[in-house]
């Protein structure tokens, strides 16, 4: 299973930019087209996009690393960044070798590639955000890849990028060209569930929530009426981190159930976008949240706790309910470590009394791979995109080799495409075997799965505790089904390139959100939601409304 963190910065905060750069040898010499390795691999790459470059080329990248990656390396004996199975495979059947310029950690490496980006000195192909790829696309300094993509992109890969719809091309278009070959990210990955200590539930008699006033009652009992049933007021209901936002122990999940979307552009009633943030549902949302601060129920420190503080409290048993994406399980995993007795579900977020639950969902794709404007193999790229998916998820497939093993090998990878629905695909052929008896339905993914599930349920190993909490016939992927099936997923409507004023305006509009909501939650007039519905229009919100309906008008 891939795991959602790996682009969030610090582990369990804010998503972040992964970013890779690649440049390729510039070399004399010709460059021609050699014939792939025997077997079975002549006739699944026959494509030109699987065909390989005799003399091999040189792909030179600079890397983020950090304590994860170096982790990895260390169950990986006889591999580093530099050589390992994915350099070795890329070299042996494109002809491509892969080095790093540089590598560098966290603040470092966003410095370094930043002052890359602002003197125009960028390699042969550079990872941006939307926004560095309409500026590098603006300063000619990258080119055009529609004619690349359409030929060296196997039907594989076109169908797998293609799984999110149009959006994620269409961010990376500027003036009808396509400028940037999107690194696509899954959009359900990021449905939120109800994960709840059902030892506490069952404690004190209380039942899981079906809507927002039962999960409020619960949060309660879990704070005041001892849970854990050791004489002290030490716990509370609800998780919540300094980033209202976390894809575990976030917020997101909470204000949908005032049907409330403060990150994404939804469409009114009118038929016009509209920011999420400003909207009235929000404000009510606050007020709730204001009172359980004020009552106990979300600790009085968690502006100073980060994700991983916060996880921390939850392996100590302190905390009862967190909203999160469907890993959440690997998160509150260590209090079950910490107590034999703890145990964990995962439950359907849950509305306001007579009302239906939509989840939302962000438009995830927010990095874009340009290649320089002059190098003569822009194709390079893409090859390298056909044969990630093709040895992990096409018909000469190793998944065990490269991608889980059961560590994380596709991390190795500069670059790392994945399909969209593979995850909820998986759940969805365990679910079958589970109904049939049939396991021949399993494909790679889903029998790797299958088997560590099998370990904790026959062999208690431990490993395969949160597998089942999330791919189990009660786990976060069946309630994911159920979602998708009832139509209660609600997809961000905005996913164009960033406009001009989001360029400009955009990170201060965002601070004056999260200020604001962090003010009215401990304590601030609620009031103040509506003067900060005024300042964002002020500062740049009401241009970014009016150019985002152009764009949904020219979609029409």
């Amino acid at each position: 299973m891939r795991m959602p963190f790996k682009r969030m910065v610090g582990l369990a905060t804010a998503a972040a930019s992964f970013v890779l750069l690649l440049t390729a040898c510039r070399g004399d010499g010709d460059v021609r087209e050699a014939p792939p390795p025997s077997g079975i691999e002549e006739t699944a790459y026959a494509h030109p996009g699987l065909s390989r470059y005799d003399p091999p080329v040189e792909l030179s990248f600079v890397r983020e690393t950090g304590d994860n990656l170096y982790g990895l390396l260390d169950h990986l004996p006889g591999e580093t960044l530099e050589d390992n199975r994915w350099t070795r495979l890329y070299e042996r059947v494109l002809g491509v070798r892969i080095t790093y310029e540089w590598t560098a950690k966290g603040d470092l490496y966003r410095q370094k590639l930043g002052a890359a980006l602002a003197s125009g000195d960028i390699p042969d192909v550079v990872t941006v955000d939307a926004q560095q790829l309409r500026q590098l696309s603006e300063a000619g300094l990258i080119q055009e890849l529609t004619d690349v993509y359409e030929q060296y992109a196997t039907p594989f890969t076109k169908e797998i990028l293609g799984q999110e719809g149009p959006g994620p091309f269409e961010a990376a278009t500027i003036d009808g060209k396509l400028m940037g070959i999107p690194e696509t990210l899954s959009s359900i990955e990021g449905a939120e569930f109800l994960w709840i200590r059902t030892d506490w539930l069952k404690r004190l008699g209380l039942k899981p929530p079906r809507t927002m006033e039962d999960l409020l009652t619960i949060s309660k009992a879990f704070t005041e009426n001892d849970p854990d049933g050791n004489g002290e007021h030490d716990t509370f209901g609800l998780a919540v981190t300094q980033y209202l936002w976390d894809p575990v122990k976030g917020l997101t999940g909470f204000m949908a159930g005032f049907h409330a979307y403060p990150n994404l552009w939804i469409e009114d009633d009118a038929g016009r976008l509209v920011y999420g943030a400003v909207q009235p549902e929000v404000k009510t949302a606050l007020q709730v949240l204001q009172e359980m601060y004020r009552d106990g129920q979300i600790d009085s420190e968690f502006v100073f706790k980060d994700g991983i503080k916060v996880r921390d409290q939850i392996a100590a048993g302190k905390i009862g309910m967190t909203y999160g994406q469907q890993w959440a399980s690997f998160d509150v995993q260590a209090s079950c470590t910490n107590d034999p007795e703890a145990e964990w579900g995962a439950f359907p977020i849950v509305a306001v009394a007579g009302t239906e639950v939509k989840v939302p969902l962000r438009f995830p794709t927010y990095q874009f791979l340009a290649v320089r404007k002059g190098y003569e193999h822009p194709e390079a790229i893409v090859k390298l995109f056909n044969l990630h998916l093709e040895k992990n998820w096409g018909e000469t497939a190793e998944y065990e080799t490269y991608y889980s093993t059961p560590y994380p090998a596709w991390q190795l990878s500069p670059v790392t495409p994945f399909p969209a629905h593979k995850n909820l695909e998986a759940y969805r052929q365990l679910e079958e075997a589970r109904r049939t008896g049939d396991m021949s339905v399993l494909k790679d993914e889903a029998r790797s799965i299958y088997r560590k599930i099998e370990a904790y349920l026959q062999q208690n190993d431990e490993t395969g505790w949160g597998w089942e909490k999330t791919y189990g016939p009660d786990g976060a992927f069946a309630i994911l089904d159920q979602y998708e099936k009832n139509g209660q997923l609600l997809y961000e409507r905005f996913y164009g390139a960033p406009t001009e004023t989001m360029i400009e305006r955009l990170s201060i509009l965002e601070n004056l959100k999260n200020d604001t909501f962090i003010s009215i939650i401990l304590g601030s007039p609620i009031d103040e939601f509506d003067r900060f519905v005024e300042e964002w229009h002020r500062l740049g919100g009401r241009e970014i409304t009016e150019e985002v309906n152009r764009w949904h008008a020219a979609r029409r």
